[in-house]
């Protein structure tokens, strides 16, 4: 390293000049216009330092102690959110015999409205998560979903024989919660992953199936033998892990910078460019995976719903939460299989999702064709197989597509638009059991969706967005001077070799020059 240079790096980093040494020790100096260092004769010397990019954008470290930290707490926290939102049944099956004791006719539709309003609450308010987390911080706001799902939980204990405030308490309440702190627990990876990114997300979402598996027992045997208020208040103390997992997401990537104010641009337009990402909204590619992911889920979670009633009607007597069950056991696989497979270098991450629908739509549409039970329960394992397949890849896609910066609100906006098809396509069906009295039809129109979602998706390979400006992400550091001369601004290099040799060597610069006249007015 040349004198009267210093490296632009965040760590402990020393700074030379001419009779002078100084050390950053892991601090921007430049915060607070200057740093302080020691010259020969002992005493102080004001060295001013560059400015840094405060946006700029860090290297994942790929591993270390506090990334599988991180890794394991969203694992947790995706393992919490989802296991009692998945987990509903044994809650509404307890809530509907309550209401069907006191003479309530509209038992089973208003038992089932407090899980509707979970699920439909958590997706379609996550693109308020995208938002919170770009103006709070991750931490910040999964600790605020953290204590909003604990405390729906615990109020919802005090209600349990009023449905209407479980609508708010467990619906509202707990599904907000949930929506804060799941699209931070995917979005934090990215800060310290990036070639096992599929791998990693894959693990955390594996999350949802390995306590979807374990809570409906335990729930059900805290329900039979205690009751909805003690259950509810043991669910309440589990889901303050998430406010425990909140701790350990320290982000390591800067916040978006403020939006550019330019003139002839009106207050509303201001505002709303202060809260929401419009850049993500100027990427093609990302336009039409939004757009296609909720098309392609219309008739993604029918077989869910309704795989008990068709067991139910076409194999009697055979179990009808077996095939359920065999769709998330392999969905856990496959979220760990593919997200590996994602990882591998020449894999089309986009393409691996365009096929997991492919299989999921036509898989769906030759469900009324089994005759037999082992093939539905066959048909079930290969179903979630590519279920997981799908959602391991929600995260690094969006990476891929709109980078470090944009990516929490691009999965928060496309949570927030998969709301919708998620909550009509089973009543959808449902009607049309009820007018045909079979699942024929369907279990054909729902395989269709994923179909067309899957080849909307080849679009995203014929447009191309506008190259992003380059991120200050270098694996080199750069040598910059302290200070310029005058013979440097009369003299202007740019870095131009003079008389073939490049210009390193520097003039005094102004802190050196500075530090030797103070010496010699004391030698002197």
């Amino acid at each position: 390293m040349t004198e009267n240079s210093r490296i632009v790096k965040d760590s402990v980093t020393p700074v030379i000049v001419k009779g002078v040494v100084a050390a950053t020790n892991g601090h921007h100096a430049q915060l607070n216009g200057g740093h302080a260092a020691l010259g020969k004769d002992g005493k102080k010397v004001i060295v001013p330092l560059l400015e840094a990019d405060a946006h700029a954008v860090h290297e994942p470290p790929d591993g270390g102690t506090r990334a599988w930290l991180v890794m394991i707490g969203a694992f947790l926290c995706n393992g919490v959110l989802f296991g009692v939102i998945n987990t509903y049944s044994v809650v509404y099956l307890s809530l509907q015999k309550q209401l069907q004791a006191v003479g309530d006719n509209e038992a089973s539709s208003k038992a089932a409205l407090v899980g509707s309003l979970t699920i439909g609450t958590t997706f379609l308010l996550s693109p308020v998560s995208g938002i919170l987390t770009d103006k709070i911080g991750l931490r910040r706001t999964t600790f605020i979903g953290g204590l909003l799902t604990c405390s729906g939980m615990f109020l919802s204990s005090f209600f349990t024989d009023n449905v209407t405030a479980l609508y708010f308490t467990y619906g509202i309440m707990f599904g907000l919660g949930a929506a804060l702190a799941y699209t931070p627990s995917l979005a934090i990876l990215g800060h310290y992953f990036k070639r096992y990114l599929g791998l990693v997300n894959g693990i955390v979402t594996a999350g949802s199936s390995v306590f979807t598996a374990i809570m409906p027992i335990c729930l059900d045997y805290l329900v039979e033998h205690t009751g909805l208020k003690t259950s509810f208040r043991i669910l309440a103390v589990i889901s303050s892990f998430v406010i425990f997992c909140a701790m350990l997401y320290k982000p390591l990537q800067p916040p978006p910078p403020p939006p550019k104010v330019k003139p002839g641009r009106s207050a509303v337009n201001t505002f709303l460019r202060s809260f929401i990402n419009f850049d993500n909204w100027k990427k093609k590619r990302y336009i039409i995976w939004a757009v296609s992911i909720p098309i392609a889920l219309f008739g993604y979670f029918v077989p869910y719903v309704h795989m008990g009633k068709f067991v139910q009607d076409n194999f009697p007597g055979k179990g009808e939460n077996l095939p359920v069950m065999c769709i998330g056991i392999t969905s856990g696989l496959g979220r760990l299989l593919f997200g590996f497979i994602a990882d591998m270098p020449r894999v089309n991450r986009v393409l691996l999702q365009q096929m997991s629908f492919v299989l999921i739509g036509t898989l769906t549409m030759c469900l009324p064709a089994t005759g037999s039970f082992p093939l539905l329960l066959a048909i079930a394992l290969a179903m979630g197989l590519f279920d997981g397949c799908f959602i391991s890849l929600l995260g690094p896609i969006a990476y891929d597509i709109c980078g470090p910066r944009g990516a929490t609100q691009a999965i928060g906006f496309l949570l927030g638009m998969c709301s919708l098809p998620l909550t009509l396509g089973p009543p959808v069906a449902g009607m049309l059991y009820d007018q045909t009295g079979s699942y024929k039809l369907p279990f054909i129109l729902a395989g269709i969706p994923p179909l067309f979602g899957a080849s909307t998706m080849f679009l995203i390979r014929c447009v191309k967005d506008e190259a992003s400006k380059q991120q200050t992400m270098t694996t080199e550091p750069k040598l910059e001077p302290l200070a310029h001369t005058a013979w440097d601004c009369e003299n202007p290099t740019d870095g131009k070799p003079i008389n073939g040799h490049l210009h390193h060597e520097r003039r005094a610069t102004l802190a050196s020059s500075e530090s030797l006249t103070a010496e010699k007015n004391e030698t002197g």
